[in-house]
């Protein structure tokens, strides 16, 4: 049985009912969050889950910024690794509920792949309803034939969050807590300034979330259609390039298009902006 996510959110009970599916591969998404992080790892997965290492193998380390977006031929070769092919169905999961998995969602529909979903609820709400976990182990399978079709046009670089910025060619939204837009608290990364990238407008990334999942479609439209200026493109940043993609889901479910991710995020904005 082959399956199509005609959704990029799906539901415990639907993944739990297709886990034969001959064409899916669940990936685990799972970082530690920066700001009050309390988490530890779990010791177990959903069964058959493959670890997709946003922090290392699918991000620049050489670039001088966290989490930076790696090229078309790297994510093919560690995509490949994972078994993933070009007629898979994936689906990501987070250990947090909702918090990376939106970016590795983000990732490969940059990489011109479509067919991927994001669990809603996570892991907690897989737990919740006692369905099938494993002790978590490394995948030492096939390699895949997935092939990447670059389109980066949906991460924009400081070059073009300069002329954004000049032109107020978007509505620039921060996913960051209103405590950290506004400088209440400072930055947990050591070293970099508090502070906002001018004209942007703050949606914490909590405000389209509510336990573990996302908001309802109406929800959702009501609170993107509260910052939209005459159908305006949106670019969601956060601190770096990880919850902006919460709102590009969210932005997703709520129907737009016409949206990308600011990749480099305050970390780069606040570290080269004078």
């Amino acid at each position: 049985m082959y399956v199509h996510l005609e959704n990029p959110i799906i539901s415990v009970d639907w993944l739990c009912e297709n886990l034969s599916a001959t064409n899916l591969v669940i990936l685990n998404g799972t970082i530690p969050k920066v700001v009050n992080a309390t988490y530890q790892a779990e010791t177990h997965q959903i069964s058959n889950a493959r670890f997709f290492d946003i922090k290392n193998t699918f991000s620049d380390t050489a670039a001088p910024f966290p989490n930076t977006m790696v090229d078309a031929v790297t994510f093919t070769k560690e995509a490949q690794k994972l078994g993933i092919n070009q007629d898979s169905a994936i689906v990501v999961y987070d250990e947090l509920g909702i918090y990376a998995s939106p970016r590795v969602w983000y990732m490969f529909k940059t990489m011109g792949f479509d067919n991927i979903a994001v669990l809603n609820g996570g892991f907690p709400a897989w737990k919740a309803r006692n369905y099938p976990i494993e002790v978590k182990k490394v995948y030492q399978g096939n390699h895949g034939n997935f092939q990447a079709k670059s389109s980066l046009h949906r991460f924009k670089n400081y070059t073009a969050m300069l002329q954004i910025v000049q032109d107020e060619a978007a509505v620039i939204l921060d996913a960051r807590s209103e405590a950290r837009f506004t400088g209440q608290v400072p930055e947990p990364r050591k070293g970099l300034r508090s502070g906002t990238i001018p004209t942007s407008k703050n949606l914490p990334y909590t405000e389209v979330l509510q336990d573990y999942h996302f908001k309802s479609t109406t929800d959702l439209q009501n609170i993107f259609s509260s910052f939209q200026h005459e159908n305006s493109p949106f670019v969601f940043s956060c601190g770096s390039g990880i919850t902006a993609c919460i709102l590009a889901l969210a932005a997703e479910l709520a129907d737009y298009t016409d949206y990308a991710v600011y990749d480099g995020s305050w970390t780069e904005w606040g570290t080269l902006y004078n």
